[in-house]
């Protein structure tokens, strides 16, 4: 972190939105570090609520001329608020509403807004394939023509959704390298080759997210397609009759299941058990954001069982402390990542680089395989 500030680094402001306060905090210590500062990068806002669940923003210091980075965890159901003397959690449209009266605050003095949202918001609802809303990219929209120049999520539903604000930053950022590290790191003895371990992915949806995780390491690939009832509906979706799988033989291997989240987890479980009825040995999971929103227990029951090994997920979202609690979770901590990014952009530098991790990848597995691999996760 040796390079020159294009602008001073008291134009740095970072909003941590509701439920996103341990976030900002870990990457405000990294940023703090690299510009060998003692104050804070941390703006002062408070989002309170009226009794009628009514709300407003406040920010507390001035953003004029500033380079404002928001952080916003709108699936943060951990979050509460009182309305009529009743605890609601907070819902992702509720923390999108908060997340445009930030913007509101600022009120077009900053020279530069970014909105860091790890999981974006409605990004299951991408596409249009009925007489049906198109709720990611009006999202989309209207945070632009609110004044955000950026916007850098993560491991994006379908990062296509971006061609809805063409002239607009939009970032999709995979967490393939810190993943490999994380499972590095909570099994030592891991072989990351093809005579030892596949990628699979469970749906034909995920394939460029597996397909990018084998190139990298140079092992064999297969894929799960869902066959659906297309007659019923069921909570929204057509539910999955069967899994079946297309790929080579995966006796004696490990295999790496790649998603981007765990809804309900049906379906990684299923496919976890097909893969071991197909002889495959220990299987990881690597989901970017674990909802878990039908709980653990299923969970609890398919690991007693032997069906799969760990679940790798990202602090990127709300994660419960019965969930950390978990032997068969890992946590991945990408709050030096998020902190390498918005110093990058706060210096007007490019970050292709850490958008395309391949280079860093294999200098780890090659200081891995001499042994010399650093245990943290760092950059």
């Amino acid at each position: 972190m040796n390079e020159t500030n294009s602008c001073n680094t008291s134009d740095l402001r970072i909003i941590g939105m509701r439920g996103c306060e341990e976030l900002a905090s870990q990457v405000d210590y990294y940023l703090k570090e690299w510009h060998a500062t003692s104050d804070t990068f941390i703006a002062d806002a408070d989002f309170p609520r009226f009794g009628s669940g009514e709300a407003k923003a406040h920010i507390v210091q001035s953003m004029r001329g500033h380079d404002v980075y928001i952080i916003s965890d709108c699936f943060n159901y951990g979050v509460t608020y009182k309305m009529y003397g009743m605890d609601v959690p907070m819902s992702p449209d509720d923390h999108f509403q908060d997340l445009k009266r930030a913007i509101g605050a600022i009120g077009g003095k900053a020279r530069r807004i970014t909105v860091i949202m790890p999981m974006l918001y409605e990004g299951r609802q991408h596409k249009r394939t009925a007489r049906e809303s198109l709720d990611c990219a009006i999202a989309l929209q209207e945070l632009v023509r609110m004044g955000v120049s950026n916007i850098i999520t993560f491991d994006a539903h379908d990062a296509r959704v971006q061609n809805a604000i063409p002239l607009a930053g939009f970032d999709d950022v995979r967490c393939t390298y810190q993943m490999i590290k994380a499972l590095c790191k909570n099994v030592p003895d891991v072989k990351l080759d093809r005579d030892h371990i596949a990628v699979v992915s469970p749906d034909e949806g995920g394939m460029s997210r597996c397909m990018y995780y084998s190139s990298v390491l140079g092992v064999d690939i297969g894929m799960f397609y869902k066959r659906r009832n297309y007659a019923v509906v069921v909570n929204g979706t057509n539910p999955i009759e069967a899994h079946e799988y297309l790929g080579r033989d995966l006796h004696g291997k490990d295999a790496i299941i790649v998603d981007d989240m765990i809804s309900s987890g049906g379906s990684i479980l299923d496919v976890a058990s097909q893969l071991k009825q197909r002889g495959a040995e220990r299987i990881f999971v690597f989901s970017t954001f674990g909802l878990f929103c039908n709980g653990l227990d299923k969970f609890d029951d398919a690991y007693a069982k032997g069906m799969f090994d760990k679940i790798f997920t990202t602090n990127l979202i709300y994660r419960p402390d019965e969930l950390k609690k978990r032997e068969w979770y890992a946590e991945v901590n990408m709050c030096k990542y998020i902190s390498y990014i918005i110093d990058t952009l706060n210096k007007d530098h490019s970050i292709s680089e850490l958008l395309n991790p391949v280079t860093r990848i294999h200098n780890y597995l090659d200081r891995r395989g001499s042994g010399e691999a650093p245990a943290g996760i760092v950059k």
